[in-house]
């Protein structure tokens, strides 16, 4: 059997951290810096609100397969002080946006679901508690991508819609989810890769720039997205 990681979609923004360290790498996957606007398909009220540059992720072949528009300012409840339980980032709300998210290729999911080749909005959302996600990750944490071309408000849906529009884009019942987790530590806000040899996962290190309640500035928050490999890998 060929156990050589597919690529597969982000997940994010956020990110392969559970359990083991993770080593930076500078093979294999790579990012870099996206000098354009995002896509002129994104809504009128999302497009305002996302960065005017992005990131490019490629593959091992250095094919670009994935760009990403972070979001300028993400409502953040409280400054971040670490993990409360099995939730790593309590300070954003369920279905916050966090960027945009176009696929260049063919991208899959942490559940090794195939996503179409589009445009997305990254959203915030929680892993549910029951049996149906047991040993799936350490924490509950994923982003959500939804089709941009029906997300087209910067408010968070409701529970509901934000899974159903999520299944879209995954074609299935289950939402189309990608883990999303905290940096390693040291990591800088700039982009870079994270190699998890482990999981078997490659993760994009991205920097969020929240606007903490009743502070002026807003701050940049480094996360991890996993952008190859799976649950089941």
């Amino acid at each position: 059997m060929d156990h050589r990681p597919r690529l597969r979609s982000l997940v994010v923004l956020l990110l392969s951290w559970v359990g083991a360290p993770g080593v930076l790498a500078q093979e294999s996957i790579k990012v870099e810096a996206l000098p354009q606007a995002p896509p002129s398909s994104v809504a009128p009220e999302v497009q305002s609100a996302l960065s005017a540059s992005g990131v490019r992720v490629q593959d091992q072949q250095g094919r670009p397969f994935a760009e990403i528009w972070l979001r300028k300012a993400i409502p953040s409840s409280e400054k971040p002080s670490g993990p409360k339980g099995a939730v790593q980032f309590p300070f954003l709300a369920d279905g916050e946006l966090l960027g945009v998210l176009q696929f260049t290729a063919e991208g899959h999911d942490y559940r090794d679901q195939p996503i179409a080749k589009g445009v997305y909005t990254m959203r915030y959302g929680l892993q549910p508690v029951n049996g149906d996600h047991l040993g799936v990750s350490t924490y509950r944490d994923y982003v959500l991508l939804l089709p941009a071309a029906k997300d087209k408000s910067v408010a968070p849906p409701t529970r509901k819609q934000l899974e159903e529009r999520s299944a879209e884009s995954a074609g299935t019942s289950h939402p189309a989810s990608f883990l999303m987790l905290m940096a390693p530590e040291g990591a800088k806000p700039e982009s870079a890769v994270v190699r998890d040899a482990e999981k078997n996962t490659w993760s994009v290190v991205l920097p969020l720039s929240l606007q903490v309640k009743g502070q002026a500035e807003a701050m940049l928050y480094p996360v991890q997205l996993v952008v190859v490999g799976s649950a089941a890998a």
